[in-house]
């Protein structure tokens, strides 16, 4: 771990070195040129797809740092860097929503790490985040944003639950949660605080007429 990450023994969380964060890099070009390559129907994406989706991580990425609050432990309600990610599902389906997602993900861990043992920013920033793509099993669908966007923060969330649950649950009692049950109600309440909110606002803008037919306007010039 020496070489691509040093221990901090401030919070317990691990920093990449410089060659952790060149691998990371890494890891996201891979997984932006695996995808590319497997992502549609039978061919590869187009120049089109690459540049909507770039531009639906890029917004996702600058909306994330707009951050309303924050958890001393991760997680943060933010203008609406959860929607601009799901977009890529919504336009272009599961398999090229995932593929966004995930580079995402990746990009959120490069950006901000925190990394407490090597199997946590894979379920906090890989699955996570990659779940948002599941948008893109309504990519077809009447509503399919809405649907999509619901589908999709509900996998977030639930990994998010099972991470906090799994690496994060000896907090718990420092929060009143005590009990057997006391690690799986603070990671429910911790997670579905700031997620739930950010849902919550998220889906009271795309219950706005003018907002939905934005939305539409933009799928269409995606798909043509």
């Amino acid at each position: 771990m020496s070489l691509f990450f040093t221990y901090s023994k401030a919070d317990g969380s691990y920093m990449p070195t410089m060659a952790g964060y060149i691998l990371l890099v890494v890891i996201l070009l891979a997984v932006l040129i695996i995808g590319a390559a497997v992502t549609g129907k039978g061919k590869k994406f187009t120049a089109k797809q690459i540049a909507f989706s770039g531009v639906a991580i890029a917004l996702g990425t600058v909306t994330s740092m707009i951050k309303l609050f924050e958890f001393p432990m991760g997680g943060s309600m933010t203008l609406f860097s959860m929607l601009f990610v799901t977009l890529v599902g919504y336009w272009y389906g599961t398999r090229a929503g995932i593929t966004a997602a995930v580079a995402y993900g990746i990009l959120q861990l490069v950006l901000g790490p925190y990394i407490i043992n090597p199997v946590q920013p894979i379920v906090d920033y890989v699955l996570a985040f990659g779940a948002l793509g599941l948008s893109g099993i309504f990519s077809k669908s009447v509503n399919g944003l809405v649907k999509g966007y619901i589908l999709a923060v509900i996998g977030r969330y639930f990994f998010a639950f099972l991470s906090g649950l799994i690496f994060f649950s000896s907090s718990a009692a420092d929060y009143g949660f005590t009990g057997f049950f006391g690690p799986a109600l603070y990671s429910l309440v911790y997670n579905g605080i700031y997620i739930g909110a950010e849902a919550g606002i998220t889906l009271v803008l795309l219950a706005i007429k003018p907002v939905r037919t934005a939305m539409a306007s933009v799928k269409r010039l995606a798909v043509e």
